[in-house]
């Protein structure tokens, strides 16, 4: 029996990046002898064992297909190193501190490539187009590129229709890990350059190509206005639910009629549908789905902040129900501010509009609700006694 460090910790350890998590194979050994040395099973496809003390996982080497898996305590280091997705991540370390890399990672490492292992195994798992996309997101700002060959197949991919079979729950865990990346725009981008973003994210795609007015959007084209918002939002701290939000706020974009290019006027609304339509095809969680919407369609009520009536504001703040969710105003704000600064040289241009409506919200707060109750205001009549209560506490702002 041996065990080997596997896969991401070692690939990020020699990347000089923090290893939060520690994945070992175990070679030579049965499950029965792994529960007998203390080990407890967890995996029910394949045999994961969590370690007594440490609680870090290790797996059988085993020999893998979409449909099956091979444990045997004949199954080499080798063997197991060969299913991985990428090169980079097919690179063990014994106990003594070797590296074993026997599909050419640490050459890999050196050139910065992305680069799969198997053609025959990458294909029987398509969500490992997906993956590929995430760690180009993932180590762009480092210098990595996808190898050509890989790109390839990851375009033949999509030509033969295998990024079809793909279920919904898998698409939604990719691209919410890269929407955490370091420059999630290369998801995207990725996905784009193979064609498979037209099929998984067809609304997101019809985005390239379409012109907005250079006056206000620089870079003019839709889907690169998406790009740098995303980027922007990275920066900015965006949490998980808002990076998803800045993904579909722009949706409605990608339907305007040829005739009103460049203008899109009314786009908020009109692409509303498409972010259900989203939601529901990828099963979205529910704090994301509402989020996503409630930006596409109040995004442009944020920029417009400084000249809206105070009544309107609280409209806003009533549409975002800051009251019973006050995490959905930052939320809201962030992805705005990632909307506006997201355009070409108008990364660091002044948004004063997130600290204004931040002032508004605690002023329209601080009211008290019990004393209208006690003057006999209750029901409908009580809301609409808030309602101006809140109005009047922005007229001294």
């Amino acid at each position: 029996m041996k065990t080997y460090l596997v896969g991401g910790a070692v690939r990020d350890e020699l990347l000089g990046r923090p290893v939060h998590e520690r994945d070992w194979v175990v070679t030579g050994a049965t499950t029965e002898e792994m529960l007998a040395l203390g080990y407890q099973q967890v995996g029910r496809d394949f045999p994961v064992f969590i370690h007594p003390k440490s609680k870090e996982e290790y797996a059988l080497a085993r020999q893998e297909r979409i449909n099956s898996a091979i444990n045997s305590k004949n199954v080499t280091l080798e063997e197991d190193l060969s299913r991985r997705d990428l090169t980079i991540n097919a690179i063990a370390k014994d106990t003594e501190g070797k590296l074993i890399a026997p599909h050419g990672g640490l050459h890999d490492l050196e050139l910065l490539l992305l680069r799969h292992v198997d053609s025959t195994s990458f294909k029987e798992d398509p969500i490992r187009l997906l993956r590929v996309a995430r760690f180009a997101a993932r180590y762009h700002h480092l210098g990595f590129s996808i190898a050509t060959e890989t790109l390839e197949l990851m375009q033949s991919m999509v030509n033969n229709g295998e990024i079809h079979t793909l279920q919904a729950e898998r698409v939604w865990k990719e691209t919410s890990r890269a929407l955490d990346e370091e420059t999630p725009s290369i998801f995207i981008r990725v996905l784009k350059q193979c064609g498979a973003l037209k099929v998984i994210f067809p609304e997101i795609d019809a985005l390239y190509g379409v012109p907005q007015k250079a006056t206000f959007h620089p870079e003019i084209d839709t889907g690169k206005h998406l790009e740098l918002a995303l980027d922007r939002g990275h920066d900015l701290g965006a949490s998980n639910a808002c990076m998803y939000a800045i993904l579909l706020h722009d949706l409605g974009k990608g339907v305007t009629p040829k005739e009103m290019l460049p203008s899109h006027r009314g786009h908020e609304e009109t692409g509303i549908p498409y972010v259900r339509e989203v939601n529901k095809r990828l099963k979205v969680p529910t704090k994301h789905a509402q989020l996503a919407e409630l930006v596409c369609r109040w995004h442009f009520h944020c920029h417009r902040a400084l000249e809206l009536r105070h009544k309107t504001i609280i409209k806003l703040f009533d549409a975002l129900d800051i009251w019973r969710q006050p995490d959905r105003l930052e939320n809201f704000l962030t992805a705005c501010q990632a909307d506006s600064q997201g355009r070409a040289g108008m990364r660091d241009i002044a948004y004063p509009q997130v600290d204004y409506l931040r002032r508004c919200a605690e002023r329209a707060k601080n009211i008290d609700i019990k004393a209208l109750m006690a003057e006999g205001y209750e029901g409908a009549v009580l809301g609409e006694a808030i309602r101006r209560a809140r109005i009047a506490q922005l007229a001294s702002l």
